[in-house]
């Protein structure tokens, strides 16, 4: 599956479209009979929400709300709906890609809850010869004892040693509190908060605890890479969350990252990631012989 860019000389004003090619057969059934379907655009940090829509051939939408019509375009599409700009100007935002035309942009479709999420693979400029390899990882926010994200790990690693070796000694002091061999009498959920200053210099910057819907609506910020935006559960172990059965609102996305002192959850979501404190803490003696 592909996109290809068209009206390549109006790129700067953000006219520029993407029609789809080689849609997989459930993918392209599901659109023709829906007319036009939400996109998510997934990330390096994961999914995210937008105001795209991809449009059927023999539809179109008459708002930027996402009312469809009939309408014989003859192209299978995404389309801005409020977005201030192209598809491909928010990959080229998120994946921080040079400005130029695109002339294709392979990527892989899955339908989940109705929304159709659209992860970029690679891409070629109008101008080069090259494709470039944009990174595939699952579970991107993961850190737990069992699985540990590389992109988590090259983060942590591209911070200051002596500043990266302070935050996970002062996450193991807060963890401790919370180990079942260990754990304080009567602690808190929201004790784990206490582990928000070091976090903040590992590239998570905790909000503030609403204890309604979800707990903390938090920002990521990875390397280079814009910030990302994700609720964040509070949990003192995993196995604690049932998320998977609700959503936070009806326009919302099932994603949200759960921070816990322990992981025991034996199905998470697709689009959750877990953070383990005790994962962190144990990293802690790789990166000092490292």
């Amino acid at each position: 599956m592909h996109l290809q860019q068209t009206k390549r000389g109006s790129i700067a004003t953000g006219g520029a479209q993407y029609y789809f090619h080689d849609l997989s057969d459930p993918v392209l059934t599901y659109l023709r009979a829906q007319g036009a379907v939400r996109v998510a655009l997934v990330t390096p940090y994961g999914a995210t929400k937008s105001d795209f829509f991809a449009v059927g051939k023999d539809h179109k939408l008459a708002s930027s709300e996402g009312k469809i019509i009939l309408g014989k375009v003859g192209h299978d599409r995404i389309q801005q709906g409020k977005a201030s700009a192209s598809i491909g100007e928010a990959i080229r935002h998120w994946y921080r890609l040079s400005t130029g035309n695109f002339e294709r942009i392979d990527l892989d479709v899955q339908i989940v809850e109705d929304i159709f999420y659209v992860r970029p693979l690679r891409c070629k400029y109008a101008s080069q010869s090259r494709t470039i390899e944009l990174p595939v990882i699952e579970r991107p926010l993961t850190f737990t004892l069992d699985y540990q994200s590389p992109f988590w790990r090259k983060q942590i690693e591209s911070v200051d040693r002596k500043l990266a070796l302070w935050s996970l000694d002062e996450i193991c002091r807060f963890v401790k509190d919370h180990r079942p061999a260990t754990k304080l009498a009567h602690v808190q959920e929201t004790d784990i908060l206490r582990a928000s200053g070091p976090l903040r210099h590992l590239g998570l910057m905790l909000g503030g605890f609403v204890g309604k819907g979800y707990d903390c609506f938090s920002r990521f910020e990875f390397g280079n890479l814009p910030p990302y935006d994700v609720p964040v559960e509070l949990k003192r172990d995993s196995s604690g969350f049932e998320y998977q059965q609700r959503k936070y609102g009806k326009d919302e996305l099932s994603r949200a990252v759960v921070l816990c002192a322990t992981h025991g959850h034996k199905q998470v979501p697709v689009n959750i990631d877990v953070m383990e404190l005790d994962a962190l803490c144990q990293y802690r003696d790789k990166l000092k012989a490292g």
